[in-house]
């Protein structure tokens, strides 16, 4: 009975969390959300039998993923989102899309939900299984994906970046400068 309680306190938390994430509007707070969201995970995980799993969610999203947001959102120097009416193209698809997706999920548990339940430990997953998956079957993959994330940071910090800050000066050259070279100004202003 605890652990069921637990279990429902958790996923409450996880709940309240992700719709928090969707209330703020700044972005540091959203991110905090989001960490609220991946801890109480991994305590849903722990409660499940999956330790590992559960370890890997606060060391890897919890810890490192949510570092590299949170650097990234203050290395683009994000404030307050505006607020918008919305978008028709989102609310005529986003709508129907909603209402399918909960007719579909709502279907699923109602003519689908009668699986035998497993124990805790049951399934095979320790440790050694899931690090020969990942570090030999599922390499390529995982180190795509790493890749990806590392490629979507330097393209915001591309895109946040600030032509203004680019002034060309060609009257102050330095010995061995380019005459037509860009110089970088830290304010945006000349002097």
């Amino acid at each position: 009975m605890l652990h069921l309680i637990l279990f429902v306190f958790f996923g409450a938390i996880c709940m309240a969390g992700a719709i928090n994430l969707l209330v703020q509007s700044h972005p540091i707070n959203s991110a905090l959300s989001l960490i609220v969201v991946m801890a109480s995970l991994a305590a849903e995980y722990l409660l499940l039998g999956a330790e590992f799993v559960a370890a890997v969610q606060v060391i890897v999203y919890a810890g490192a993923i949510m570092v590299l947001f949170v650097i990234t959102i203050m290395l683009l120097n994000a404030g307050k989102e505006e607020h918008t009416r919305g978008s028709r193209v989102a609310i005529l698809f986003g709508v129907p899309g909603v209402l399918i997706a909960a007719v579909l999920v709502t279907w699923t548990l109602v003519f689908h939900g009668g699986a035998p339940s497993v124990g805790i430990g049951a399934e095979p997953g320790s440790p050694h299984d899931i690090a020969r998956l990942l570090f030999h079957d599922f390499l390529l993959p995982f180190e795509i994906t790493s890749v990806l994330i590392l490629i979507a940071i330097m393209g915001a910090v591309v895109l946040a970046s600030r032509p203004e800050a680019v002034v060309h000066r060609p009257s102050e050259q330095e010995p061995g400068e380019h005459k037509d070279m860009p110089q970088l100004v830290a304010s945006g202003k000349e002097h």
